[in-house]
């Protein structure tokens, strides 16, 4: 999704575009641009720098998407292509800092709360925060969660009233927590969930 500073770096001699660096989220930013008559050059195939073809006041940096998120939070950048699950866990005052222009339609993925197959009285957040009471007092000591948006949960827990659970750091194939005994359950992003049934997850 598009989307700007409120406010701004004052020094706009350049305007800093931040689009995603690979795959199929760099092709389709450079799609949507192309459909409004803008074309991205990119300094070489693996080059991190280009331009916006006719305008020089135009710098386009190649970043990936978890970096456009902390480019626009810091002001390095004017306006980025990103996930929204990715700013609301980057920057803190996020209704007030940042500007969302459009979904773009692509990338999408849901963040979720994904629990193993075999907890099936567990349908609600309220179940979970029982769950996790009773882990706590049965174990002596929290119920873990590994998450890479320890801000988005955090919130959404607190909300929830699941005080007894522990997060759980995690920078990578997160769904594998719970089978390697690392975490309970985790909070990540799918689109389809079949990562997570292949993991034995439920959301």
């Amino acid at each position: 999704m598009p989307i700007e500073l409120k406010d701004e770096p004052q020094d706009l001699k350049t305007f800093i575009l931040a689009v995603p660096s690979k795959g199929r989220l760099e092709e389709k930013s450079a799609e949507i641009f192309s459909k409004a008559g803008l074309t991205l050059i990119r300094d070489g195939a693996r080059g991190y720098q280009g331009e916006m073809a006719g305008i020089d006041s135009v710098r386009v940096e190649y970043v990936s998407a978890g970096d456009i998120a902390a480019r626009l939070a810091e002001g390095s950048a004017h306006m980025g292509i990103t996930g929204e699950d990715l700013l609301r866990e980057e920057i803190a005052d996020f209704n007030s800092a940042i500007h969302l222009v459009s979904p773009l339609g692509f990338g999408q993925a849901d963040v979720v709360v994904a629990i193993p197959d075999g907890w099936v009285d567990v349908t609600t957040m309220n179940d979970l925060a029982d769950v996790a009471a009773e882990f706590r007092a049965r174990h002596g000591r929290r119920l873990r969660v590994a998450t890479k948006y320890t801000h988005l949960t955090t919130d959404f827990f607190g909300r929830h009233g699941a005080d007894d659970c522990e997060l759980v750091q995690s920078f990578g194939a997160t769904e594998g927590a719970p089978g390697s005994g690392a975490a309970e359950a985790i909070v990540d992003i799918t689109s389809t969930g079949a990562t997570l049934a292949a993991n034995n997850l439920r959301i």
